[in-house]
């Protein structure tokens, strides 16, 4: 099946000699949501333009449903849309304006039907007569929106889209992704929420000083990058982790009244039972004990960590 977008051995560098992406490969599937992550600088956005044909790359190869983006460079284009990090609108047209005016910019023909459902699918409908200069931010944010999807692109990149936005109208965001992807549109998102990555995405890649360090399914990645922490409520109080116990790796927290256990969930052996015993012979005694998964945000740092 032929990918949404294929970047081959791309690589950009600007005239400052600054090196912004490094022989960076990435394939992502029609109708998938696809999380880019990476701290700031690490090339996001200067992939994402390239890709949308804003920035011309130094070498490599991409294509958006086969079409290269510099010899076939319209068609590309044409299939994506692009919702920036910048709240970038015409202070004075009305939402229905800006919004009609962006499919236009295609080449496509007035379609009415098309711009009022968009308007209401992101809850814009009430505003659609209503300059951009008197909306608030989130509903700024949603103007882009609804512009990037104007002229029914089948790829939609959203760049850090619920930055400054609240969480109501965030999850309403986020409700009109799942409707667009159900629908078949490819979702690209980069975004410094991580949580919402991890309930989004199906899959995810991170990026750091311009190269791609992992690509993965958000399962499979949390299956075999994450851990799992056992913790243990003291009955009483330690000041320090008795020596015997030194080959578990545990570690205090809350002041001395927990004791924390980290453990490989695709380890054949946890050793939870040998530590157990372990505590009952070091004269140590618990009133209770939860475990927590790692989420995508731990793993995250540590894969950046181990990048740097």
């Amino acid at each position: 099946m032929q990918p949404a977008i294929s970047v081959t051995d791309l690589s950009k560098t600007y005239d400052s000699g600054f090196r912004a992406l490094k022989n960076v490969d990435l394939e992502i599937q029609c109708g998938e949501i696809f999380a880019l992550l990476g701290p700031n600088g690490a090339g996001k956005t200067t992939l994402i333009s390239i890709i949308c044909g804003l920035v011309n790359p130094t070498d490599g190869k991409v294509e958006v449903l086969g079409h290269d983006i510099i010899k076939d460079y319209r068609p590309a284009r044409q299939s994506i849309g692009l919702v920036p990090q910048e709240l970038t609108t015409e202070a004075f047209e009305s939402v229905w304006d800006t919004v009609s005016f962006s499919r236009g910019l295609f080449g496509l023909p007035k379609d009415p039907d098309h711009i009022e459902r968009v308007l209401r699918d992101l809850s814009l409908w009430e505003k659609r007569d209503s300059k951009i200069m008197e909306l608030s931010g989130g509903m700024k944010r949603r103007v882009l929106i609804a512009k990037a999807l104007s002229h029914e692109p089948d790829i939609l990149f959203l760049d850090e889209p619920t930055a400054g936005v609240d969480v109501e109208l965030r999850q309403a965001m986020w409700e009109v992704v799942r409707k667009l992807r159900d629908r078949g549109v490819t979702i690209i998102l980069t975004t410094h929420y991580i949580l919402e990555a991890e309930e989004m995405a199906d899959r995810v890649g991170v990026i750091n000083h311009g190269e791609i360090i992992v690509v993965q399914d958000k399962a499979d990645l949390m299956r075999s990058l994450g851990r799992k922490q056992l913790r243990l409520q003291l009955q009483e109080r330690i000041e320090t982790v008795p020596s015997e116990l030194d080959r578990f790796g545990l570690s205090l927290d809350e002041g001395g009244h927990v004791l924390v256990y980290d453990y490989d969930t695709q380890a054949e052996r946890t050793g939870i039972t040998a530590l157990l015993t372990a505590l009952s012979d070091a004269g140590l005694r618990f009133s209770d004990l939860d475990t927590k998964q790692s989420s995508l945000e731990d793993i995250f740092v540590s894969l950046v960590k181990d990048a740097s």
